[in-house]
């Protein structure tokens, strides 16, 4: 007999599953990438018109644990997706709540959203344990092609990296990049599990938490980087966390690979959309990630003036 999974509280409807609000926890203010601060430091978020240093946007997927596993039970933690375009940041201290609407037959894939305490919408997107169309998916065939890039001039689609070793620890710290360890983030993570902390679970070892994967997998990513220009300021605009053969196990071994699948743009931003697949140590693709790291223009310094020597006029 293993334990519950959860005990959060939740809301059962019959349009949807609801969480309770919560308040995530921001650990990044320390991050660095590129020898310089990130979004979720304060000063450096601010220069760039937001209130403060962001929550990183895999920190909701948490919430969305304790209803998808009521929804479907333990294959959740096996073949679970979370698909989401994430919509606003949300800053430390602010309230936010996960809601998981129902599926049918003809829709397998159930629509997510979470919002806050004043109705602002953080994500939306698709949980599901099937084959099914994603939120991701469905973006990604409406793209528009990358125009004039400037940032992302030398990345070209299709490149694939090399494949890099990568594994978790509870007292393992993660990097520049994420500069804590799992047992840190679980100490503060908005919904706790003894299927995280110990063996009380149907595996007989911790796995790792489905927002965790975003930093196991992002671990070495700095170790063979994109060649985009910078330093500039990034933040994660749509992501997409795929279990085929899960859940992953704390301290094991794990290879990830990652290839460019499609590049973007808004007025704002560059996007360079990365599919990062991973791997046990036989050779199985056990999860895959999908990941749009939007650039912020201005936070380019010559943006301007290479956008000229480029392209011949203003923006």
């Amino acid at each position: 007999m293993t334990a519950n999974a959860f005990d959060t509280e939740i809301t059962e409807t019959a349009e949807a599953l609801i969480g309770p609000w919560r308040r995530p926890r921001q650990m990044l203010q320390a991050q660095t990438y590129d020898a310089h601060a990130s979004i979720h430091d304060d000063a450096t978020a601010q220069k760039l018109g937001f209130k403060g240093g962001t929550i990183e946007g895999p920190t909701h997927f948490s919430q969305f644990a304790p209803l998808c596993e009521r929804r479907w039970g333990q294959v959740w933690f096996e073949r679970g997706c979370l698909s989401a375009h994430y919509r606003s940041v949300c800053y430390e201290g602010e309230e936010v709540q996960a809601i998981l609407m129902a599926s049918s037959d003809e829709q397998p894939e159930c629509q997510i959203q979470m919002v806050k305490r004043d109705g602002t919408e953080v994500l939306r997107g698709t949980a599901s344990i099937v084959d099914s169309p994603t939120a991701l998916d469905l973006r990604l065939r409406e793209l528009k092609p990358l125009a004039d890039p400037v940032i992302l001039r030398d990345v070209q689609v299709g490149v694939t990296g090399k494949r890099q070793p990568v594994r978790m620890a509870f007292d393992q710290n993660m990097g520049d990049l994420y500069p804590f360890s799992l047992r840190q983030k679980l100490a503060v993570i908005t919904e706790s599990s003894p299927y995280y902390s110990g063996a009380d679970n149907p595996w007989g070892k911790p796995i790792i938490p489905m927002e965790m994967l975003s930093v196991l997998f992002q671990y070495r990513s700095k170790d063979d980087p994109l060649p985009a220009k910078g330093p500039a300021v990034g933040l994660f605009a749509d992501q997409e966390i795929r279990l085929l053969k899960g859940p992953l196990f704390e301290g094991e071994e794990y290879e990830v690979e990652r290839e460019v699948v499609a590049l973007s743009g808004s007025r704002r931003t560059e996007s360079a959309w990365v599919k990062t697949r991973v791997f046990d140590k036989a050779g199985t693709m056990v999860a895959a990630m999908l990941l749009n790291m939007a650039t912020l223009k201005e936070s380019y310094a010559p943006y301007e003036e290479e956008y000229r020597r480029l392209y011949g006029a203003g923006r």
